[in-house]
């Protein structure tokens, strides 16, 4: 092959390559939200929410959903400290949850944890409208460590996230068969409640992990 001929080859590669790079992960918005403390609060949380743009999520969906999880965490006496929201841009392969793009993206964008990632949908299988990775399941995935992952078609979707950062405070993937338990394994409107034990457990891990103070 001419000299010639290679050098237009190597130059078509280079600009395939320039056309498939992909967009940067980066941060389009920062906001710092602040939620009303219930009065006999003795512990904080500090949490991150992270939403993808071009998931269907946005600042006004997401919100409400925070103050409802903290009413409902509130009766562990734990309060949302602060708040801090983040819009991410990032590659379309990111807005479904994944463990291998999950990571990829924890990795890009290290966000203070527990840290909430609301997405489009999930490609994993066996599929779940919410996920939740404390310290015990993360074993072989450690940067996923303290997260959770909401999807838009999560019901009750306040509930859900409280009922998935329970399982990360807690450190524990256990369900509970009681009435009108917020750890039933499906999410109702009626499902709220913890029992005194949950709650110690929700506490004295959480500060052993150093998630509440």
């Amino acid at each position: 092959m001419r000299l010639g001929a290679i050098s237009h080859l190597l130059l078509a590669a280079l600009v395939a390559g320039t056309a498939v790079a992909e967009t940067p992960i980066t941060t389009l918005e920062r906001e710092l939200l602040r939620i009303e403390r219930a009065p006999s609060a003795t512990h904080e949380l500090r949490l991150t929410l992270a939403y993808l743009e071009g998931s269907g999520w946005s600042r006004e969906a997401i919100i409400p959903l925070a103050v409802q999880s903290a009413r409902i965490l509130g009766q562990c006496g734990v309060a949302l400290a602060t708040v801090e929201l983040l819009q991410i841009n990032a590659p379309a392969r990111f807005r479904d949850y994944a463990t291998r793009t999950a990571r990829e993206l924890a990795r890009a964008l290290p966000l203070a944890r527990p840290t909430v990632y609301f997405v489009a949908n999930t490609l994993q299988r066996p599929a779940f409208d919410a996920e939740a990775i404390g310290r015990a399941n993360s074993r072989t995935s450690p940067e996923l460590a303290d997260t959770v992952w909401l999807t838009r078609a999560a019901r009750d979707p306040g509930i859900a996230l409280a009922h998935e950062l329970a399982h990360v405070l807690m450190d524990s993937g256990e369900h509970s068969d009681e009435e009108g338990n917020l750890m039933r394994e499906d999410t109702a409107p009626e499902n709220v409640r913890l029992t005194p034990a949950q709650c110690a457990r929700l506490r004295s891990t959480g500060v052993a992990n150093g998630l509440l103070r």
